[in-house]
């Protein structure tokens, strides 16, 4: 009585009824027994279908990886593929028979016909590619040859005679001869395999002497083909004995090479004198270091030659928290995943060349955080002020502050709640107050200072949505507003070669119409922005008088300035400070700064009774200005006034006292 192996079906498999056969699937363990207990059997199939090009000895270790590898990773559904007889006359009624065996040999057949043409898929051409045959990685043999044991003149006869077949020709063979299997089950078992041209297959295997069904089978179960019965011999002891000379040879030449590459001022590699990735720089390990950070006197600043950043003295209530200094000069250098980094244009997300400068480290806001300075750089750590493990992650900013100063970096961002934003003062600081520039009639609102030079929470104009106000901060008499970084921008008034602080009527008029339109420099990394009234012009028809403003905002990076004209045309509407029409924008380039100071724009404008006109207007150094393209004109003086049509184009230009052609701002 032969055992049966049994299978499973599945939960969400269908019920059996009339005409349906459940799903059934072969485990991994069962699998695992069939072919263990078959291995011998599996071992001469997959050696007999196996290309004879191989060789006997690399034929035999391949049907050994073949029948290994055959294994599934997981529990694979059975296929309805044909099984050997139970009991066949002449034959032993041990014949393997179930699903087990049947997916194993499946995956075996599999593997030994692709061993004919090995293909590898290649991503990049998105196809296979043949390549050579390799042989296995397991089982490994080394210093010695296996091969079956030799057959008479039948078994060689036969051996030959496959060795003409092609790789699925030799498996209907097999199939047929040593499985038992009719010409429909051998039909159906090499479909299963992906064999190609199946049909001529077993045409070529029928006519393979001898035929199937005569002495076939006891010639394949016969010792020449039965790759676990194996002869033992030497590989070649010469050619052996030349490969070990050569790799000594190599390995002695590799050795003498790295000695030489090592030796002091020559081979160097690619990084040159630089020591190996793994060698700690003690710089960089002095900025790691809590107790190596530096920190201004007290009073330092009082004799300092230039007030700068460096100046400030480290304040905060938890300056001495060597634990908080560690971890933001470890995530400074390390920032890992989870760490909201933010930078300014242009500025480095590097580590510190050395131990950085303290500026602050204490609690605001619900947030601990810690200011550091590296001589370029402001750097800001914030985590929860309960620690940083505490609800909300840990955050790093970065912002550039070349050549700070007194009048450019006098005050820093500590932290940011709630639209509001609070600041740590410069310690020169003796007054600061608020002030609307939306309001510029309104008087400045007092800002109490704390000991350590800290203000309130201060409504931040860089996170408004709308822009009814805009609260700028003033702070010893100079005006900042914020701007979303950590260094407020410093805001000036008059001609670009000798700005001045926006005290004037005209003057807060001017940043009262403009200030709606320093939005699109938030994130920019500016330091000062500049607003100059070069030209007032009487409009035609009567409309009153126009001002004509050009705003230019530097960076601290010093590349990506940013450059825009408007006009302030007589407000209507009972709003007296409605933002002006910006005409002309700019970026990078020199136009209304110190290397350029002159301007010059111009706009289409419609009068009150419905006729167009082209204005313009440039600073006091132009004495001529000319309009070309589609609308012509030309006036002397620095205005023109040109009667035109909707939609029409112009192009400005103007001559300069010296001679020169300037153009409008572009």
């Amino acid at each position: 009585m032969e055992q049966q192996q049994a299978t499973a079906p599945r939960p969400d498999s269908r019920r059996p009824g009339a005409g349906d056969v459940p799903a059934a699937f072969v485990g991994v363990e069962q699998a695992e027994a069939a072919l263990v207990e078959h291995y011998p059997r599996l071992t001469r199939l997959a050696y007999l279908v196996l290309p004879p090009s191989l060789g006997r000895n690399r034929r035999v270790l391949t049907a050994h990886s073949v029948v290994q590898r055959a294994l599934p990773r997981k529990d694979t559904p059975a296929r309805p593929v044909a099984l050997p007889p139970q009991r066949r006359s002449g034959h032993p009624a041990s014949d393997p028979a179930g699903p087990g065996y049947a997916l194993v040999r499946l995956r075996v057949l599999r593997a030994a016909l692709a061993a004919e043409q090995p293909r590898v898929r290649v991503p990049l051409l998105r196809r296979e590619v043949p390549v050579p045959p390799l042989p296995p990685l397991l089982p490994q043999v080394w210093g010695l040859r296996l091969f079956p044991r030799s057959g008479d003149v039948d078994e060689l006869t036969l051996a030959r005679a496959l060795s003409a077949l092609s790789a699925p020709a030799r498996a209907a063979y097999v199939l047929r001869a040593l499985e038992g299997l009719g010409d429909a089950d051998v039909r159906a078992v090499l479909e299963a395999a992906g064999a190609e041209d199946v049909p001529g297959a077993l045409a070529a295997a029928a006519g393979t002497a001898p035929a199937a069904g005569g002495r076939d089978r006891a010639l394949l179960e016969s010792p020449e083909f039965d790759p676990c019965s194996l002869q033992v011999r030497p590989t070649d002891l010469l050619r052996r004995r030349r490969y070990a000379r050569t790799a000594l040879a190599a390995g002695a030449a590799v050795l003498v090479c790295g000695a030489l590459l090592s030796l002091p001022g020559g081979g160097r590699g690619p990084d040159g004198a630089a020591a190996p990735p793994y060698a700690e720089n003690a710089a960089a390990q002095a900025a790691l270091d809590p107790a190596k950070v530096t920190r201004a006197a007290a009073g330092a600043w009082r004799n300092a030659t230039r007030r700068g950043l460096s100046a400030w003295p480290a304040r905060g209530d938890r300056t001495d928290d060597r634990a908080l200094l560690r971890r933001a000069l470890a995530v400074w250098a390390r920032p890992g995943p989870d760490v909201q980094v933010s930078a300014t244009p242009g500025t480095a997300k590097g580590p510190a060349a050395g131990p950085p400068q303290l500026l602050y480290a204490g609690v605001a806001d619900r947030a601990a955080v810690v200011l550091l300075y590296d001589g370029l750089r402001v750097v800001r750590y914030a985590e929860p002020a309960d620690g940083p493990d505490g609800q909300g992650g840990a955050a790093l900013d970065f912002a550039r502050t070349d050549g700070a100063d007194d009048t450019s970096a006098t005050a820093l961002v500590l932290s940011r709640a709630d639209s509001n934003v609070r600041y740590l003062t410069a310690p020169w600081t003796e007054h600061a107050a608020l002030t609307d520039l939306r309001k510029p009639t309104g008087a400045a609102q007092p800002l109490p200072l704390g000991e350590d030079g800290t203000t309130g929470p201060v409504p931040s104009p860089a996170q408004a949505t709308s822009c009814t106000s805009w609260q700028a901060l003033r702070l010893d008499g100079r005006l900042f507003t914020d701007l979303g970084e950590l260094l407020p921008a410093r805001l000036t008034s008059g001609a670009p070669d000798r700005p001045g602080e926006p005290d004037g009527p005209q003057a807060r008029t001017v940043w009262a119409r403009t200030a709606c339109h320093l939005g699109g420099l938030r994130g920019q990394g500016v330091r000062t922005v500049n607003s100059w009234e070069f030209a007032r012009q009487q409009l035609p028809a009567g409309g009153g008088t126009a001002a004509w403003v050009c705003t230019r905002a530097e960076t601290w990076r010093g590349a990506g300035s940013r450059a825009f004209a408007q006009v302030q045309t007589p407000p209507a509407g009972g709003r007296p400070y409605a933002p002006g029409a910006v005409v002309a924008r700019s970026t990078g380039g020199p136009g209304c700064g110190p290397r350029e100071p002159w301007a010059l724009a111009g706009v289409l404008w419609k009068t009150s009774g419905g006729q167009w006109w082209l204005v313009a207007a440039g600073s006091a150094q132009l004495t001529e200005i000319s309009a070309g393209g589609g609308l012509t004109g030309r006036a002397a003086g620095s205005q023109l006034a040109v009667p035109a049509t909707a939609g029409a184009r112009a192009e400005l230009s103007g001559r300069l006292r010296s001679g020169g052609r300037v153009t409008g701002l572009r």
